[in-house]
């Protein structure tokens, strides 16, 4: 107890034995009502108060030393977390260093966070709590004081009241309550003074507590924010790599399967320009195959006349050539039709500008059923690269239009290289040849 301590003698022992003799018999006549109790309703609700606040303090310690235990603990799955990123992030990619100083900075900021709770939250709290086990005994102290003043108050009144007085004791009884009393009302005007300050305390306990830790958390979240957008950062421009190299390598599988198609198009795919006039056109490679009286009458017109005719030799000569010319033509064209006819391959007989071998007459045969082809049609065309028209009488190519090639109006207008058409689309909707022009024939490809 607070009466013992080290060192007790045999008689202090003793005096502290009678005393809580005298206390405990006291608290029994009390609950009897055979003994009046000194009853102080303010400082009860003081005390009332004074067990609820540290009741309160209590456990707000103890949540904030819960919260502070999480903190610790997310700072160290953060740590592992961002130690696995940095492991796992290769040399080659885009922010290595940035990441780097990214984790170390990230596990500066909880470090601090850490810090700083501990320092103004969860210290101040200690150090609020600390005043009030000192209170408390003293309450209690208190307490045990109020018995022994009132226990000395009944035997002094009961000396007085009995029938032999014996003024020696009435005097000690008198003294021990005098005594008695003085503890009393000093530890209770001591403690009706603090116990009101430390109730109205909690207020500033609380707000500066709560302040503080709202004032660190700000200050945390507001830092990772930054952390955390310098990562989403790293990662964004990081996948804008990966993406851009995958790109690259797409193009240039593109440039390759593009030069390869342009390595089997019969025609070079070059910028498109216009020359100066064309070139003389060479004959057929192959002759189409002639009847027997073709070669009779070109061996006739060749042969060399035995005798002169009428009039000159000169013009004898003259009207022969010319009547071996006419049926020469005449019988060109024959040979001509015969090529039609029997289905030779195109591949065997060359065509001039505004005409058609083999395959462009099927093709204009296979698609006048469906409409009407334009005067001098050829064949079709795709455009398979756009093309924009730098003159008024040439053609806008956008990928996939369909023309129709026509012949040149006078062959000796065509540049090398350029075909004269019309738009399928235009030509179906308005059936206005006026609406055909030129473009380049390596923008195109015939089909």
């Amino acid at each position: 107890m607070a009466e013992t301590g080290k060192g007790v003698t045999a008689g202090k022992l003793a005096i502290t034995v009678q005393k809580r003799l005298s206390r405990a018999q006291e608290k029994v006549l009390q609950k009897l009502g055979k003994a009046d109790e000194t009853r102080d309703e303010v400082f009860e609700e003081m005390v009332a108060n004074f067990n609820k606040q540290m009741g309160e303090g209590t456990k707000l310690q103890k949540d904030l030393k819960a919260y502070l235990t999480a903190v610790k603990t997310m700072h160290e799955t953060s740590r592992r977390l961002q130690d696995c990123l940095a492991d796992m992030y290769e040399p080659e990619w885009f922010g290595k260093e940035e990441m780097d100083t990214l984790v170390e900075d990230t596990d500066t900021q909880w470090l601090d966070f850490h810090q700083n709770i501990t320092d103004n939250s969860v210290l101040s709290m200690d150090s609020y709590l600390a005043q009030f086990p000192d209170i408390k005994a003293r309450i209690a102290k208190r307490d045990r004081k109020m018995v022994d003043f009132d226990s000395a108050r009944h035997h002094f009144s009961s000396l007085q009241k009995g029938k032999k007085k014996d003024e020696a004791k009435i005097a000690k009884a008198e003294e021990e309550l005098g005594r008695a009393q003085k503890i009393f009302e000093e530890l209770n005007v001591e403690l009706q003074d603090q116990l009101p300050v430390l109730w109205d305390s909690r207020v500033g306990v609380y707000v500066n507590t709560f302040q503080s830790l709202a004032g660190n958390q700000e200050k945390f979240h507001r830092e990772m924010s930054k952390l955390s957008q310098n990562l989403n950062d790293i990662m964004t421009k990081l996948e804008e790599q990966r993406q851009l190299k995958k790109d690259g390598t797409t193009a240039a599988k593109t440039v390759l399967a593009g030069k390869s198609e342009e390595a089997n198009h019969s025609r070079a795919a070059t910028s498109p320009t216009r020359p100066g006039p064309p070139p003389s056109r060479p004959p057929p490679s192959q002759r189409p195959q002639q009847d027997e009286s073709l070669d009779d009458d070109i061996s006739d017109i060749n042969a060399e006349p035995t005798t002169p005719q009428e009039g000159s030799w000169d013009s004898w000569h003259e009207e022969t050539a010319a009547d071996g010319e006419e049926r020469l033509q005449e019988q060109l064209q024959v040979g001509w039709d015969y090529n039609a006819q029997t289905n030779w391959d195109s591949n065997d007989a060359s065509v001039e500008p505004g005409g058609w071998g083999h395959d462009e007459a099927q093709s204009s045969s296979s698609n006048s059923s469906d409409y009407e082809l334009p005067p001098g049609f050829l064949y079709k065309v795709k455009a398979i690269h756009e093309y924009a028209a730098t003159d008024g009488d040439e053609l806008e190519l956008t990928i996939g239009d369909v023309v129709l090639v026509v012949a040149f109006d006078n062959p000796d207008e065509q540049d090398d290289g350029w075909l004269m058409g019309v738009q399928e689309s235009v030509w179906k909707r308005s059936k206005d040849i006026s609406s055909k022009g030129v473009f380049p024939e390596n923008f195109t490809q015939k089909f």
